[in-house]
């Protein structure tokens, strides 16, 4: 508009009156130069400099099939992932991705394999590629998502999840898929029956890929690599990927090309993000406050330990909130149940552990509350990451007690941002513990860290002797007894006679009397008190034989032979 302006109308100032005016009251001395003419400036020619269009699904080489599926759901313009990672996949080569939470990454990989898959047919029990997925729900996810896509393909697809019927998988593997979305217990189950093989996966995809690679996927990860044949597509996505993870994954890649459209375990803009500091008793206060002060739609609210979320869940009920659950000790039926009434706005508030921070998509989250501060800083990404999708914006608040200072500096040097303090009305004002003192139990009850107590100086010799170890039921150990003087022969006649017997023989003697055996019983606290301990030589009278003075009547009756009526008998059968 500028342009035509000055096209159609050039004999007209560009500038006001009011600025006309405070320009000729300035000197030329002020100012170091002269005032150009009005014809000048109208003389002058415009340059617009060119906008780079904006890069739309259609530019990323994907087939007419799937970009009908996407322009359906709404989508035209790629995220910045998935202008990288697409045409990436597209060419066959090995894709490292690495994005915060709620970028898209799922589409990433799910867009250019149903193009590479369109076009051929799966055999029976030998799926055509492979995805692998930390979580069930991740995985429902997932194969949401090739529904959706792939509605216009002749592709099939196949989930293994622990929690359904395996009858149902090992049929679905029959008739040949060609995308099978798994989790790694239940693939190597179903593998190790012979219900399928692996040689024909020819794309091998590894969701969240800093949690698969974790100390505890290693072993299973590494088992199914091995199944695959080695001339493969690999293909990994994470939000977060630390180095030591990084050089683990270059075993399974072949010249990958790294793709960081982020940096690593990075927060979305649009979240934010802040912290309460209370006492630990008063963090369930702190969180009903919270949630009644703000504008909650929809909530996560995320434990450490399954045992908390049950309680958790308890008290907000208790309180009345629109409350459910989520943890893995949950049945499956029970687990899908809950995320989709929470999905359909019927449970406004969700406890859940991390079993659903992975990758769960839940659209329009408005708020995320950490109750507790998690133990590793990148799960603070993934937790926090459920908010601010799409643009839209997000509130995530974290709950700490005095012992939580490391743990949120942690999380404030991972993410290279500082998260600000909330403060909570009529709630009592705490301060940080000094140094580390998080609650973590170790071994025998002790607190994780803690030194051991500093050993009593050695006694003195003389104490030694005066004092023996004792063994087993309180008595000396014999072992380690310290040598006794000899006697003078004055002492030893001086003794009684039964005295003459050794040493050794006395605590016996002692322990004989019921006195004696009584103190040196065993204390042991999980023993009940009030058990007999009575021994054989405690029994009262003699031993019994046999039935003793009581005789069955039975015994009593006459033999057989003896009886009268059985001679008659034999008589007349003679």
């Amino acid at each position: 508009m500028l342009n035509a302006n000055i096209a159609s109308e050039a004999d007209e100032p560009l500038h006001t009156d009011t600025q006309a005016e405070a320009a000729a009251e300035l000197p030329e001395s002020s100012v170091g130069f002269a005032a150009p003419d009005e014809a000048d400036i109208a003389d002058t020619p415009h340059i617009e400099l060119p906008v780079e269009p904006e890069i739309v699904f259609e530019d990323l080489g994907l087939s007419e099939p799937i970009l009908r599926a996407i322009a359906e759901k709404g989508y035209r313009h790629p995220t910045p992932i998935q202008a990288q990672a697409i045409p990436a996949v597209l060419s066959g080569r090995d894709v490292m991705g690495v994005a915060q939470t709620g970028t898209g990454k799922t589409a990433s990989f799910t867009l250019p394999m149903l193009d590479i898959l369109d076009g051929s047919r799966a055999r029976a029990r030998m799926p055509r590629s492979l995805i692998l997925e930390p979580t069930r729900e991740l995985a429902l996810q997932v194969a949401e998502n090739f529904v959706e896509y792939g509605k216009y393909l002749k592709l099939t697809h196949a989930l293994l999840i622990g929690g359904e019927s395996l009858n149902d998988q090992k049929e679905a593997l029959m008739k040949g898929v060609d995308v099978l979305i798994a989790t790694p217990g239940r693939l190597i189950d179903l593998f190790e029956r012979g219900g399928m093989m692996l040689t024909d996966a020819k794309l091998l995809v590894i969701d969240e890929a800093d949690r698969m690679l974790d100390m505890g996927f290693i072993p299973d990860v590494e088992r199914i690599v091995a199944m695959l044949p080695k001339t493969r597509q690999t293909l990994f996505f994470s939000a977060t990927m630390a180095p030591e993870i990084r050089r683990l994954s270059d075993a399974f890649l072949q010249n990958p090309r790294l793709i960081t459209v982020s940096k690593s375990a990075s927060v979305a803009t649009t979240i934010v993000a802040g912290y309460v500091l209370v006492a630990e008793t008063d963090k369930r206060e702190a969180l009903r406050r919270l949630i009644r002060s703000e504008d909650v739609q929809n909530a996560l609210i995320f434990c450490n330990r399954k045992r908390d979320v049950d309680i958790l869940y308890k008290s907000l009920t208790r309180h009345g909130f629109s409350v459910g659950s989520l943890h893995g000790d949950m049945s499956q039926p029970a687990r899908f149940a809950t995320l989709e009434k929470f999905k359909q706005n019927e449970l406004r508030l969700l406890v859940c552990s991390d079993v659903a921070a992975r990758g769960i998509d839940i659209g329009g989250l408005s708020h995320v509350f950490n109750f507790d501060v998690p133990h590793h800083a990148e799960d603070y990404v993934h937790r926090i990451g459920r908010t601010g999708r799409a643009g839209l914006k997000g509130h995530a608040f974290t709950l700490c007690s005095p012992e939580d200072k490391l743990a949120l500096e942690a999380i404030e040097k991972l993410t290279a941002g500082e998260i600000q303090r909330i403060v909570v009305p009529e709630l009592d004002v705490v301060e940080w513990a000094e140094g580390d003192s998080r609650k973590r139990r170790g071994r025998g009850g002790k607190p994780a860290g803690e030194k051991p107590r500093a050993k009593k100086p050695d006694a003195p010799a003389e104490e030694n002797v005066a004092q023996p170890r004792r063994g087993r039921g309180g008595k000396p150990d014999r072992a380690r007894q310290p040598d006794r003087a000899p006697k003078s022969e004055v002492e030893i006649a001086a003794e009684p006679q039964a005295a003459s017997r050794p040493s050794r023989q006395a605590p016996r003697a002692e322990a004989a009397r019921p006195e004696a055996r009584m103190e040196q019983r065993p204390q042991n606290q999980y023993r009940d008190q009030n058990r007999d301990y009575r021994r054989r030589d405690e029994d009262l009278g003699p031993s019994v034989q046999g039935f003793g003075d009581d005789i069955p009547a039975f015994m009593t009756l006459p033999r057989r032979a003896d009886r009268p009526h059985a001679a008659i008998t034999e008589d007349q059968d003679s």
